[in-house]
């Protein structure tokens, strides 16, 4: 990975204390939330956070337009077939710039459980030098629901291993098929439908 000049650690993201949220807006980081779709259709919720750019990651969602903010949308479906690493870097980057010009950035999908955290770990790793299992646990101590599909759990490792040369999840056969081996001890002992 080439350095970036701006690239945060780990330790400058210790002043934004987790506090987890299923509802409204999750604080990721001082400039990044993420919530579902519901969250970004409250005008007065946005501007009380200071949300100057929107991130739709969606097909079947349509963001509320209000003044002010940039709104940007990722129409992908939420299926392990879909092929959402084609955007990690640029919804990586267009996170950084919105920071670098002191706004806020929403990253949302439907729920908020599969889509946008899979594109706020990119985000994660690439920006602040997370590993995915770090990024994982960081990202889900402010917002517990989260959980990637599988497919998406599989990109998420390539991009590790592209950044970092390295994996810290592996893929792994459990009674309920392929999973990341951080959903191992949970599944043990299921019996799939």
């Amino acid at each position: 990975m080439n350095p970036h000049s701006t690239v945060k650690s780990i330790s400058s993201l210790h002043s934004v204390q987790p506090t987890p949220r299923l509802w409204g807006l999750a604080l990721i980081t001082r400039n990044l939330y993420l919530s579902n779709a519901v969250a970004s259709h409250n005008q007065s919720l946005l501007q009380a956070s200071g949300v100057t750019c929107i991130i739709n990651v969606t097909p079947e969602v349509i963001s509320s337009m209000f003044p002010g903010i940039e709104y940007i949308n990722i129409p992908v479906a939420d299926s392990p077939s879909a092929q959402l690493k084609e955007y990690f870097d640029m919804v990586a980057d267009k996170i950084h710039l919105v920071e670098s010009l002191r706004g806020r950035t929403l990253l949302h999908c439907a729920a908020g459980v599969s889509r946008s955290p899979t594109l706020c770990l990119a985000y994660l790793m690439k920006y602040h030098q997370m590993s995915l299992l770090g990024a994982h646990a960081w990202l889900k101590a402010r917002r517990p629901i989260i959980r990637p599909n599988s497919g998406f759990w599989k990109q998420l490792i390539e991009y590790e291993d592209g950044l970092f040369g390295k994996t810290s999840i592996k893929m792994v056969m459990s009674p309920l098929g392929v999973i990341p081996d951080i959903y191992e001890e949970e599944t043990r002992g299921m019996i799939p439908c």
